[in-house]
């Protein structure tokens, strides 16, 4: 039995146009399969047949920065991944020549994971031509032609879906019989910011390769004057990471069809599908004390386990918070080649009435009243930028956006944040898509505090500080292990006119009653300010001095005052009152007095709660004036860095020992002490447990060893937890020598 004259298939189609004609694609059909009998009178009937395709895994991983995905370097059956608006190579082996004249070859292309359609951009068919049509959005080149091959160069479209496609070669001969082969690897498309047509082209060389290409980086914590950096592995390359990263968005964040070729719709989708709140996301958030049943947040180090586990099992992995959450979108929007990078803003707002002001009920003893408030201020939160072209804004607001999985706030619904322009943030445009406003109180609002004294009495303005919010806004710089200060791209400087005036231009846009009331008649004769003294370290006592200067030439007053020390989350959620001291002094005409409260290791010890923060508060009443003033900060006391010793040269292929240990710096002994691992050559992170007790100035001590597989830059992290001291991490980069080779070449 014979393979009959086909009445549809694309090179039947395809066989009408000369190749240099423009073929209205849209209408193309699918080509049918020959079955394997026919397959054997196709033979007979000289009909040309791919035996095999050559996926040239190492050229086109070079040529599209691809080479260290897993999925490129699997030893059976590896994928190809390649990136859009950029033309990669194959190599098609035929069962004869080719002739031009006599042969149609065509290729179909179809997102694996949908079904195929024309109309949303899953379906595609692309006949072979001679030279590249800047009209087509796709082309496929026949490059060269030797004795059984054809050398081809594909390049998808610069706005085509980014996913998993599946590629058939279609064959013909013209006005004869025809064949379709199945290529059975997969082809994994993504976004292209090397591509000047791609919308998420990004001209800076070295901000591409930190937000595409960088494998490993810091995210800061701590706070603004003792910022923290923090080693995270992003490990976008890693096995199941890409496939997992797919997955989210089109499973859990439901972008379908011709939207999952938009960086915005993408970007947008998995802010709300790294977080578990309402869609059954990759990470739980909890900020509780307890994670029994989980891994606390301070004990991640990367993304890569994370985003393995829940590909594995698709239940969200316990537990986040903003850091987590932040690195792992890192890792999800790089896998798929949008730039991304984590930013934290130190003292970041969190304004739930949209009011884009921070309001603060005091009671008699300025203690913070909890039922009342729903603000909070965070001592640090981490977002995410991504760099893409805004259609939907207009080209001036091409750039950063800013992106947040973190839960705070609902958006359409969902717990999610952005796309957000940062030129729009910075302009107090906060109507502008998508949650401008919220990104606009995380930087800029200002804190406004109110004594309440009860339900029937008027609330009485305190103060307001206008200074205190996104106090300093930072990110890994390129290609260097530190940060770069970014501050100025989110907001005008501090007391500077342009910041006052987009201030109230974004109050006018806001309908909170609390937005509204904005004025206060202050009292200026005595100018007060807290200061928190010295560097101190966990285990040391530290001091609170507030500073009271008094600038009228005449007039003494006499000041009340109240200082209160509490343990404090880094959300601002206040905990137990560690210190309180009442004060009543006379604050002369022209001079200052200074006053101070104390806390003891064994006063905080007991008390404090995650990030080892503080929250200070300052309650002053004037006699014989109507001024009452109250102002906040927050501070932390600074944790050991663990220490990590190479005890000999890292070489490519051989053992490498490792010496790990911290000092304890607490005035009592350490227990049940823990280093957590991962090193180069780990396909799992190393727990280590060390043997008795630490003294207080000795050290917890381990040793390891590691066999890196790779040369050149590579990174080691560590995590310490023990019965009195937890949330305690390090990290060494270092160069690993490449193995020589048996004629003494590299």
């Amino acid at each position: 039995m014979g393979v009959k004259e086909c009445d549809g298939c694309f090179s039947c189609f395809r066989a009408k146009f000369s190749p240099n004609d423009e073929v209205p694609l849209h209408v193309l059909p699918k080509p049918k399969e020959a079955d394997e009998n026919a397959v054997q009178e196709l033979k007979q009937a000289d009909i040309l047949i791919v035996r095999k395709i050559d996926p040239c895994i190492k050229l086109n991983g070079e040529a599209h920065h691809t080479s260290k995905y897993e999925l490129m370097n699997r030893s059976i059956e590896p994928d190809l991944v390649v990136r859009r608006g950029q033309p990669f190579t194959i190599i098609l082996a035929l069962n004869r020549p080719y002739n031009e004249a006599k042969d149609a070859i065509s290729f179909i292309f179809n997102v694996s994971d949908e079904e195929s359609s024309f109309g949303h951009g899953t379906l595609i068919c692309v006949p072979m031509i001679k030279q590249f049509n800047r009209h087509f959005p796709w082309n496929v080149i026949c490059s060269s032609v030797e004795d059984n091959t054809v050398t081809v160069q594909i390049t998808p479209a610069s706005d085509c879906v980014v996913a998993k496609w599946r590629m058939e070669v279609d064959t013909k001969i013209i006005d004869g019989e025809a064949y379709s082969y199945s290529w059975e690897t997969g082809i994994y498309i993504l976004f292209n910011p090397w591509c000047k047509i791609d919308q998420v082209f990004l001209k800076h060389e070295e901000w591409r390769e930190e937000t595409v290409l960088n494998d490993v980086g810091l995210i800061y914590r701590g706070t603004f004057n003792r910022i923290r950096p923090c080693i995270w592995k992003y490990h976008q390359f890693e096995k199941d990471v890409l496939e997992c990263s797919l997955y989210l968005i089109k499973h859990i964040g439901k972008i379908h069809g011709s939207f999952r070729a938009d960086p915005v719709f993408i970007a947008r989708a998995l802010s709300a599908a790294v977080n578990s709140v309402d869609d059954n996301g990759a990470v739980m958030g909890n900020w509780s004390e307890d994670f029994s049943d989980g891994t606390a947040p301070t004990q991640w180090i990367g993304s890569m386990e994370i985003l393995q586990k829940y590909y594995k099992k698709k239940k969200p992995v316990k537990y986040g918070q903003c850091w987590v959450f932040s690195g792992v979108l890192t890792t999800i929007c790089r896998a798929v080649g949008i730039p991304c990078r984590p930013v934290t803003n130190y003292k970041s707002a969190h304004d739930t009435q949209n009011s884009l002001t921070l309001d603060y009920f005091m009671d008699a003893n300025g203690k913070v009243i909890e039922d009342m408030n729903s603000d909070s201020i965070w001592n640090f939160h981490v977002w995410n930028e991504v760099w893409m072209q805004r259609p939907d804004l207009g080209k001036s607001y091409t750039g950063w956006q800013a992106i947040d999985a973190t839960p705070q706030e609902q958006s359409d619904d969902m717990y999610r944040v952005g796309p957000s322009s940062v030129v729009a943030v910075k302009l107090g445009e906060v109507k502008r898509p998508y949650d401008t406003g919220f990104l606009f109180a995380e930087v800029n609002a200002d804190k406004v505090y109110w004594r309440y004294t009860g339900p029937n009495e008027p609330l009485k303005l305190l103060g307001k500080d206008i200074h205190s919010i996104g106090k300093l806004i930072i990110t890994k710089s390129p290609g260097r292990w530190d940060y770069e200060d970014i501050t100025r791209v989110y907001k005008y400087p501090e007391n500077a006119a342009e910041e006052r005036a987009t201030m109230f231009k974004a109050l006018r846009q806001s309908e909170n009653m609390f937005a509204r009331y904005y004025l206060n008649d202050d009292f200026n004769d005595i100018d007060f300010s807290l200061e928190m003294r010295d560097d101190i370290k966990i285990g040391q006592p530290f001091a609170v001095t507030l500073v009271m200067r008094n600038v009228s030439k005449s007039k003494d007053y006499t000041v009340m005052v109240t200082l209160r020390i509490d343990a404090i989350t880094y959300t601002g959620k206040v905990g137990e009152c560690i210190k309180q001291d009442r004060f009543k002094v006379l604050v002369k005409a022209e001079s200052s007095t200074e006053l101070q409260t104390s806390a003891a290791y064994h006063e905080y010890s007991k008390k404090l709660m995650d990030q080892a923060a503080f929250n200070v508060g300052c309650l002053a009443s004037v006699e014989d004036t109507n001024f009452e003033y109250y102002t906040q900060d927050e501070f932390r006391v600074r944790k050991p860095d663990i220490k990590i010793v190479l005890l000999g040269p890292p070489k490519q292929n051989q053992e490498v020992r490792v010496d790990v240990y911290v000092e304890n710096p607490l005035p009592v002994p350490l227990k049940k002490c823990e280093f957590t691992i991962d090193a180069p050559g780990f396909e799992k992170k190393l727990t280590l447990r060390v043997k008795g007790v630490v003294a207080p100035g000795k050290k917890a001590l381990v040793e390891f060893k590691f066999i890196p597989l790779k040369s050149g830059d590579q990174t080691i992290a560590a995590t310490f937890k023990s019965s009195d001291l937890e949330d305690v991490d390090g990290f060494l980069n270092f160069n690993v020598e490449a193995a020589k080779l048996d004629n003494g070449q590299s």
